[in-house]
């Protein structure tokens, strides 16, 4: 879990819970860290505990002071006040600091600017909890408005040790800033390198949900291409050895043979395919084989034409070697043929080619049948499939009516990039 104290004032998010960030150093420093108000009051007791002394002694010394009562007791409040803005210098800097400026010009003149001191810890609080830029604004105005306040027509205060506070003063504001600037852009790095490291570990577990959709995406297509091929084929086959019972039982057989055939083909193929996904299969590792690819081609279109599709195949060119492509080309060839034999049966002309060349492969399978609504309605996922398969190598796919009757699907892939011998 990541440590409270590194997150400087800031709620840890869900996204940090497993950074495992180190404790920072220091048990003190991580015991003032957890009581911001105890440390708050204790600097703020010894501000003014001093300031209360050194007004009195001010007071006491300063015979033009004593004249006047409301300065003698306009000091002591102005004095809690700039006390008051002390304490609340973490939680409203800004603010904190207009007070304590103000404070500090009014008794410019008769007090010899002793609240500047209270100045000084504002100005580090903005620039550690603000920024930088307020800070030396302000310690450019606290500069102007003690000049100010000095030249206010009130009876003037001796000076002390024959210099004016002031300098002494200056030099204090000065080192607050400078002390302030540097904290504060220590404590803004620090923040910045742990919300950096919660951004790193958002996106990394935004990467891992994407990818999990993707390989779902991924296997989603792959079933759908086992199982609506096999079974498509699997129920024609069924069909035509139902028919040919009576007057042939010897193709009757046959055909229920090839059924047999096609459904262990199509265990197969899903075995292999979830077989990567066991972790511990049974009686040892699982056996993985390679993906189809273009040499399988042929045997695919003799099923169809096993299950009644005249399908005329042809191929020109040589195949890439990306694995990739040739799988998605399987595919392609695959679910076209399934719908031809799905949703066109009739058809007595189905021609199948696949053309490679080496910037690009096109398949191409049209049919003359009269399209009519198989008995069990799809899902639209095979054609979504076959286009986000296209999509991967750059390519297109197009699937419509042809003018005559029938229906044509051509897809395009780019090989360029993708084949190593391109």
């Amino acid at each position: 879990m990541t440590d409270p104290n590194l997150s400087l004032g800031r709620a840890a998010s869900a996204a940090e819970g497993d950074l495992r960030l180190p404790k920072p150093p220091g048990v003190i420093r991580r015991f003032w860290g957890r009581h911001p108000w105890l440390t708050d009051s204790l600097i703020t007791g010894v501000y003014a505990v001093p300031i209360l002394v050194g007004l009195l002694s001010v007071m006491g010394v300063n015979a033009a002071v004593q004249a006047m009562p409301a300065i003698a007791v306009s000091g002591p409040i102005l004095a809690a006040i700039s006390a008051a803005a002390v304490l609340f210098r973490r939680r409203t800097p800004l603010l904190a600091l207009t007070v304590a400026i103000l404070c500090a010009a009014l008794t410019a003149n008769s007090l010899h600017s002793i609240l500047a001191i209270g100045v000084c810890f504002t100005l580090y609080s903005v620039a550690v909890y603000h920024s930088n830029r307020a800070a030396w604004i302000g310690l450019a105005s606290t500069i102007v408005a003690i000049i100010i306040g000095a030249a206010l027509p009130l009876p003037a205060a001796a000076p002390i040790n024959g210099s004016h506070p002031a300098i002494v003063f200056g030099v204090f504001l000065l080192m607050s800033v400078l002390i302030g600037v540097n904290v504060g852009n220590r404590k803004r790095y620090l923040e910045a390198l742990i919300d950096r490291a919660a951004q790193l570990a958002r996106e990394r577990d935004q990467q891992a949900q994407l990818a999990t959709a993707a390989e779902r995406s991924r296997i989603a297509r792959e079933m759908h291409d086992i199982i609506s091929h096999s079974l498509t084929v699997m129920v024609s086959l069924a069909d035509g050895s139902a028919a040919l019972t009576a007057s042939a039982p010897d193709r009757s057989a046959d055909a229920m043979r090839r059924v047999a055939e096609t459904g262990r083909h199509a265990l197969t193929d899903m075995r292999r395919m979830l077989g990567v996904l066991d972790e511990s299969p049974v009686g040892g590792v699982a056996t993985l084989e390679p993906q189809p690819g273009a040499s399988d081609i042929s045997q695919l279109v003799d099923r169809f034409r096993a299950a009644g599709l005249p399908v005329r195949f042809s191929v020109t060119g040589t195949a890439p070697d990306d694995p990739g492509l040739q799988l998605t080309v399987y595919r392609v060839v695959q679910e076209s043929l399934t719908n031809v034999l799905r949703h066109a049966a009739d058809a007595s002309i189905v021609d199948a080619a696949v053309e490679y060349s080496s910037a690009s492969i096109r398949v191409s399978i049209e049919d003359n049948g009269q399209l009519r609504l198989p008995s069990t309605a799809g899902t639209g996922r095979g054609l979504v499939g076959m286009r986000e398969r296209v999509a991967l190598y750059g390519g297109t796919l197009e699937s419509e009516a042809k003018p005559g009757g029938g229906w044509k699907v051509v897809a395009t892939l780019q090989t360029h990039g993708n084949d190593g011998n391109t």
